[in-house]
């Protein structure tokens, strides 16, 4: 996959055959989108849902280069309408890969009866009026390996889409603020339409900022499809209604502010900055980038003191309203992926290559410190994507994570930077998720996939520092 550079002017038969070309590779995507998306959840065939996700990666590897040989003018164009047709793919079904959607709609019902979503779990007789059928099947509907069982009331067999029923929610404040408004505005017997549709506009509209930011700074448009083609996004944004998806378009848009350099502009995206951490907490990566070059202490703190003063007054309404912590399960789900404990599960699985389980945390935290401050030192304040992009970036391949859908704001910054090569850790993320539970060896996989992703990563900068070496002594 060669990096997106400027079309030449080409004749008008050239132009036709060229944008031709690039419409057949996109629909050629799409149709495999449709295909996996229809195949069937990953509980059935997981393996083979991989090989058709991997094959529409393939085929997105194909569309770039086609997308490269279309004439500038035409580009904004193609990618939007591109951006809509693979977006539109994870609407064709259900959630195919992951659940969580369905404690998104437990979540936002709940709050529109008046309760805290973080005084109690699913599962508690409380909520009891509060279930339906299709959350809450009962009797011979309990079937499928995505149903978790609850305790049965009056004898009859029940059970609940939702995943770990018996834990309160650890979604943060402006999460849990989306899914109230997207429950207001559903209809009944919706089910989970709604949040993919939501999902889907909001997906859009993070083609749309890209595609503003880019613009504004004179960069090649073709970045953009990096995000707007990625079959992640209609697959773990669209189809699984991932809440990660606000927080990248927060996290992006704040980005494209704090580049702007003016306080007022820094502490407008701090703000949003703020807001996509109260919506996911993962966004804290992209601080770093943030503050990319900066030297003055007040360059730092007009984007530093508005986020944290967002995320704490987010906080509050739900902390005046709830009778238990708004922290939910936040911890017990650290500790049940393993990131407190690496030798109890995959994460970390490339330093424990080479290292005691026991060095895994303080040397993952040492590293990204050591970034970090080379990010906020060296980087370029005009791009602080590319800071995040290089913190995140190295977090995932630390971390190991084996959650796919952790990737979507990854991939947003990649289609600010360019630097295509950290794809890899979005793949990798979906070869651990699916196949791991498949073969029995996470963490194998784990370390095969993202020392795969991590040895490209290295390889291409050492490359692209040769090359700008060489740039300079010819001149």
């Amino acid at each position: 996959m060669k990096p997106l550079t400027l079309a030449t002017p080409r004749t008008a038969l050239t132009t036709t055959v060229t944008t031709l070309a690039a419409v057949a590779a996109l629909a050629a995507l799409v149709t495999g989108l449709v295909l996996t998306l229809r195949h069937g959840g990953s509980a059935g065939d997981p393996v083979g849902l991989f090989w058709r996700y991997a094959a529409c990666w393939a085929l997105f590897a194909g569309a770039l280069p086609a997308l490269r040989r279309v004439p500038a003018r035409l580009v904004a164009r193609l990618i939007v309408a591109g951006a809509v047709a693979v977006t539109v793919t994870g609407l064709v079904g259900p959630p195919r890969t992951s659940t969580d959607s369905y404690r998104y709609a437990w979540d936002g019902r709940v709050q529109a009866a008046g309760v805290s979503p973080y005084d109690h779990a699913p599962q508690d007789p409380a909520l009891d009026r509060l279930r339906d059928p299709w959350l809450f099947p009962t009797g011979a509907a309990c079937t499928g390996p995505d149903l978790a069982p609850v305790p049965p009331a009056g004898g009859t067999r029940h059970c609940t889409r939702i995943n770990r029923p018996a834990v309160h929610t650890i979604y943060p404040p402006v999460a849990e603020a989306y899914f109230l408004a997207v429950d207001r505005v559903s209809p009944a017997g919706a089910r989970h339409k709604p949040l993919q549709t939501g999902a889907a506009l909001i997906s859009l509209g993070v083609t749309g900022t890209l595609l503003l930011i880019l613009r504004r700074r004179g960069d090649d448009l073709r970045k953009a499809a990096y995000w707007a083609w990625c079959p992640a996004v209609p697959v773990e944004a669209v189809n699984n209604a991932h809440i990660d998806v606000l927080g990248v378009l927060l996290a992006v848009a704040g980005l494209g502010l704090v580049a702007q350099r003016t306080l007022t502009r820094r502490a407008s995206g701090g703000v949003l900055i703020g807001a996509a951490i109260a919506t996911k907490l993962m966004p804290a990566v992209v601080l770093p980038g943030a503050l990319s070059g900066v030297r003055r202490l007040r360059d730092a703190a007009a984007v530093l003191l508005p986020a944290t003063a967002f995320v704490l007054l987010s906080y509050l309404p739900y902390l005046l309203l709830s009778h238990d912590s708004v922290f939910g399960y936040l911890g017990g789900y650290v500790e049940e992926e393993g990131y407190e404990d690496p030798s109890s599960g995959s994460r970390y699985s490339l330093l424990r290559l080479a290292l005691p389980d026991s060095w895994a945390l303080p040397v993952l935290v040492a590293v990204i410190a050591g970034v970090s401050l080379y990010v906020m030192w060296r980087g370029d304040p005009r791009r602080p994507w590319s800071g995040a992009l290089l913190v995140t970036g190295w977090a995932f391949l630390l971390l190991t994570p084996g959650y796919s859908w952790y990737a979507l704001l990854l991939i947003a910054l990649v289609a600010l930077d360019g630097r295509w090569e950290w794809l890899g850790i979005a793949l990798a993320g979906s070869a651990v998720y699916l196949l791991g539970p498949a073969f029995d060896y996470r963490p194998a996989l784990g370390s095969l996939a993202y020392g795969a992703t991590a040895a490209l990563v290295l390889v291409l900068a050492r490359l692209r520092r040769r090359a700008r070496a060489q740039g300079v002594e010819a001149r």
